[in-house]
């Protein structure tokens, strides 16, 4: 489970607490970007007396896709089978775990999915809703893709699956990169599932969601929509 950090220091103590409680023999990967509220030095203090907790420390902020990059290299590297994307603040529920890793054996990609039938949001306000909905409306149209939530960062890859993909590559960041992994994954021919899962909406700290990654993953999206249409036209005309 690779949870990236920071500041994450109210939330990260009960989130660690419920991955050990519902996935017991699962590993846990904190990677924290030297978080200057204490994050990282609680990870490590606790990993000294839990040896399923480790901790990847990062010398300054560079964004969600490079903590992620970096917590996939260091899984890959140990030769773990299911590699999951977890965020630090509550809203991914630990409970909803076993959901996704039942499925990871047999699917490239498991996404905990807010938008199938049976997946719900909590203590969400409308214009929180309006925006992931619409965006992953966008994602499908622009990507010709059928998946829900596309968005979503609550995830589960096998380790084949990600060794395949040309990691380097990928520079997004925020909701974009979760966008460009599950698009990568596709065009790879890997098979994409997703589970309902009820996400919850933050209580402690503050959310990261800022204008530039919303700019970012809407202009991507748009390019990479435009990139596919242009190939099927110049197959077509071939």
């Amino acid at each position: 489970m690779i949870i990236p950090t920071y500041n994450e220091i109210e939330s990260l103590p009960r989130q660690v607490a419920g991955v050990r409680l519902a996935v017991p023999d699962a590993h846990i990967l904190v990677v924290d970007d030297g978080s200057p509220d204490g994050t990282g030095e609680w990870a490590e203090t606790f990993a000294h007396s839990d040896e399923h907790v480790h901790i990847l420390h990062r010398q300054a902020k560079q964004g969600l896709g490079v903590a992620y990059r970096s917590g996939f290299a260091w899984a890959l590297e140990r030769q773990y089978e299911v590699i999951v994307e977890m965020d630090a603040d509550g809203s991914h529920r630990a409970q909803d775990l076993p959901l996704l890793l039942a499925e990871a054996g047999d699917h490239d990609l498991v996404i905990g999915s807010r938008w199938v039938r049976g997946g719900q949001v909590e203590n969400w306000p409308f214009h929180r809703k309006f925006l992931s909905t619409n965006a992953n409306r966008y994602v499908r149209l622009a990507l010709g893709i059928k998946v829900k939530d596309a968005t979503a960062g609550f995830r589960a890859y096998r380790a084949a699956t990600l060794r395949q993909l040309d990691l380097a590559a990928v520079e997004s960041q925020g909701y974009c990169f979760q966008v460009d992994m599950t698009w990568r994954t596709l065009l790879a021919g890997g098979s994409v599932a997703e589970v309902p899962i009820t996400f919850v909406e933050r209580d402690l700290g503050a959310s990261k969601m800022s204008g530039a990654i919303i700019r970012e993953a809407l202009t991507k999206v748009t390019e990479w929509g435009i990139q596919r249409v242009w190939h099927k036209v110049f197959r077509a005309g071939r």
